[in-house]
């Protein structure tokens, strides 16, 4: 007569929802997974095929039981893992809208927005449109594939046990707030150092013909240059794009 114990049940219900949990984590956070119109079921069937696919491969769990204390402990791990790789490949798409938000500050668009399709929100124009194109070049780049296959290697890295992640790893993830504001600023800073060309014209000219009407003459004239200069900087912007997604993928585990 088969029979299955409950030490053994408890270990086939682990090595599979071990897996599932640190899947179903980064399907919530990472880029274009975590889209709103992409449905909940859709993302679960996504982290159940690949745990499927996985479980497998992988060895065996140090705690055999995730309803006891350090399995409870193991799982909460296991979604720390897939959120932070999904936050980190976040960055990326942050450094652009701050990029294209900075853009349009100075082109003085601050006031229009659209709908943001990767957070669903209503954000400024220009940072919109560089997301938009930042999504694309993404999926372009099989961005989605390298970031599963990053997850499906972290398990190597952080195997399935109890072990403390080291402090500098925390640390990393911390600087990237800094690497979002330097990358961004790279990335704005030609629009950014035009338009402050044409802040400074403007001003000479100000002092010299106290009549004219500013705002009726520099707002067309900064959004004319503004434009033109993102027309300009769109065939260069592509690689630091690429660039931009290759350096978010670097530190993810290989």
């Amino acid at each position: 007569m088969f029979t299955i114990t409950a030490g053994e049940l408890d270990a086939w219900i682990g090595a599979f929802a071990f897996p599932f949990f640190r899947f179903a984590a980064l399907a919530s956070t990472a880029p274009l997974l975590s889209h709103a119109s992409v449905p909940r079921r859709l993302r679960i069937g996504l982290a159940l095929l690949l745990t499927v696919l996985v479980a497998p491969t992988l060895p065996p769990a140090a705690v055999g039981s995730p309803f006891s204390a350090a399995g409870g402990l193991l799982l909460v791990q296991q979604v720390m893992i897939g959120i932070t790789i999904g936050l980190v490949m976040q960055f990326a798409f942050a450094t652009v809208t701050l990029a294209g938000d900075m853009i349009g500050l100075q082109m003085g668009l601050s006031f229009a927005s659209l709908v943001d399709p990767q957070h669903a929100e209503q954000v400024p124009l220009v940072g919109g449109f560089l997301s938009i194109i930042l999504m694309l070049v993404f999926m372009a780049m099989n961005g989605h594939v390298l970031m599963i296959g990053a997850l499906v290697d972290s398990f190597a890295a952080f195997p399935l046990q109890l072990q403390s992640i080291a402090h500098p790893d925390w640390r990393h993830l911390a600087e990237g707030g800094a690497i979002i504001f330097a990358a961004g600023l790279q990335i704005a800073l030609p629009v950014i150092a035009a338009l402050m060309l044409v802040s400074l014209a403007l001003g000479v000219l100000t002092r010299t013909a106290p009549q004219l009407n500013l705002f009726a003459v520099g707002f067309p004239l900064t959004l004319v240059v503004g434009l033109l200069m993102l027309m300009l900087a769109m065939p260069y912007l592509m690689p630091a794009l690429e660039q931009l997604l290759a350096g978010a993928l670097q530190p993810l585990p290989r």
